[in-house]
């Protein structure tokens, strides 16, 4: 036993060279001799050389363990000193590993994240790859792009047809509204588009009721069939007794439109056949009764253009100065303020009122006594209160009765006294303001001089 630990130590070994196997004598003997009588310069440059000889044998050991280093289950590094600089290992760190990288970029700099490639690279079609597992045969060949618009749902119709027609209604132009229904995808519901139009201008004006007619004439045979059109009345026929109950003339104008729609050729001549001793709604007969009177009182008329009468500005001027002639007329008769309002009102022409107030200054010219004035007046204030006349429009009228005094004059010789008298008590009642009572042209009375002036009349 003896014999093989002296073979392990060898001849004088020491259990003290057993766990410094890199030591030699030199060191034991230092080691020994630092314990003995050394300055303490000596001491230090020992010391100094054991580090230095403690750093040599690290090196050594880590780039001859360098190659067999090896990973545990858990990931880390077997061997490693996890506190040592070279022990660490940064799996993120790009830095080349044999020291035999130059420092250039990867892939010459076209390699990076979101680079399309190095500068000056053209890519070229690629074949598609049959086994890619995207690869589809069915979509090879010439691809077509298209947009789809999907089918627009009922309840969202009325929202999305509103608003067009209501346009419609300002501008009357029955191209655009086409435009904008073409690109609405209004599917199996576009036959509602007509009944949602008739049922807005049910509770419009007559001016939107002759435009709606003229839609639904242009939209005929372009957008909507006749058997389409069809369908639209026959619904608006049964929601009646709902119409009714905003629009009470709702069965007397939806007959208009019927009959309109059959003279314009929007509906089919058996439209009312189909009808006959199979409505029970009464509110639907007056309606198919009215379309009725009206196709045979204009059999020999092709179109029925006057149903809705002709609305606004699309009248001519000589018809407005006969309308508003015959208004004046009548108010004259019956004295009926609210009813002269209501027949200016349905001639739609707020711009052209100024008219209605010279005709009406005319007449007080033209007329005999002060009956004629006193209304006119009254009827002059009503319209003022109500804004229905605007101060433009009033003013307008008095100075194209003052611009023509001196004509009327020569029918009317005492025109220019009344107008004065008419002037004064309309401002006495805030109808018109000063300036415009003062700009009324007076007249000089005329007078006799002496009979020494040869009886000659002086201006």
């Amino acid at each position: 036993m003896s014999s093989d630990i002296a073979g392990i130590f060898g001849p004088g070994g020491t259990m003290a060279e057993a766990n410094h196997p890199y030591s030699d004598d030199d060191d034991v003997l230092n080691e020994v001799e630092v314990n003995g009588n050394w300055t303490p310069q000596e001491k230090a440059l020992h010391e100094a050389r054991l580090k230095a000889k403690a750093k040599r044998r690290l090196r050594k050991s880590s780039s001859r363990n360098s190659t067999s280093e090896s990973f545990s289950e858990s990931g880390e590094v077997v061997g490693g000193d996890p506190h040592s600089p070279k022990g660490k290992v940064n799996t993120n760190d790009r830095k080349s590993r044999t020291g035999k990288g130059r420092g250039l970029p990867k892939k010459g700099g076209a390699g990076g994240k979101g680079v399309w490639g190095a500068a000056g690279m053209v890519y070229e079609d690629e074949e598609p790859d049959i086994h890619d597992p995207n690869y589809d045969e069915s979509s090879q060949g010439d691809t077509v792009y298209e947009t789809v618009v999907p089918e627009i749902d009922e309840k969202e119709l009325e929202k999305m047809v509103n608003p067009i027609v209501q346009e419609y209604f300002e501008h009357g132009d029955t191209k655009e509204v086409q435009m904008l229904l073409k690109e609405l995808n209004l599917g199996q519901h576009k036959y509602e588009f007509s009944s949602l139009a008739v049922s807005l201008s049910l509770e419009g004006k007559a001016s939107h009721r002759e435009l709606t007619s003229r839609l639904l004439s242009d939209l005929s045979g372009k957008m909507l069939s006749q058997s389409e059109m069809g369908r639209a009345f026959d619904k608006m026929l049964k929601e009646l007794p709902d119409l009714i109950l905003d629009t009470p003339d709702a069965p007397q104008m939806l007959g208009q439109f019927i009959a309109r729609a059959i003279a314009d050729h929007v509906l089919p001549m058996s439209f009312l056949d189909c009808y006959k001793g199979k409505v029970d709604c009464e509110h639907a007969r007056v309606a198919l009764d009215r379309a009725a009177v009206l196709l045979s009182m204009k059999r020999e008329m092709v179109r029925l253009d006057n149903v809705w009468g002709v609305g606004g500005g699309l009248r001519p001027v000589k018809h407005l100065i006969k309308e508003m002639n015959l208004l004046l007329k009548e108010y004259l008769i019956s004295g009926d303020v609210s009813e002269a309002e209501h027949c200016l009102r349905d001639l739609e022409v707020p711009h052209f009122h100024h008219e209605l107030v010279y005709e009406a200054v005319v007449m007080v010219l033209e007329s005999k006594g002060d009956t004629a004035t006193h209304m006119m007046m009254k009827l002059l204030q009503s319209f003022w209160k109500t804004g229905l006349i605007t101060v433009d429009q009033m003013n307008r009228g008095f100075q194209r009765v003052y611009d023509e005094l001196p004509e009327i004059s020569l029918d009317v010789p005492h025109a220019h006294s009344i107008m004065e008298t008419f002037v004064d008590l309309c401002y006495q009642e805030s109808v018109i303001t000063k300036q415009l009572r003062d700009a009324c042209p007076s007249r000089g009375r005329k007078r006799f001089v002496s009979e020494g002036d040869g009886g000659m009349i002086k201006n």
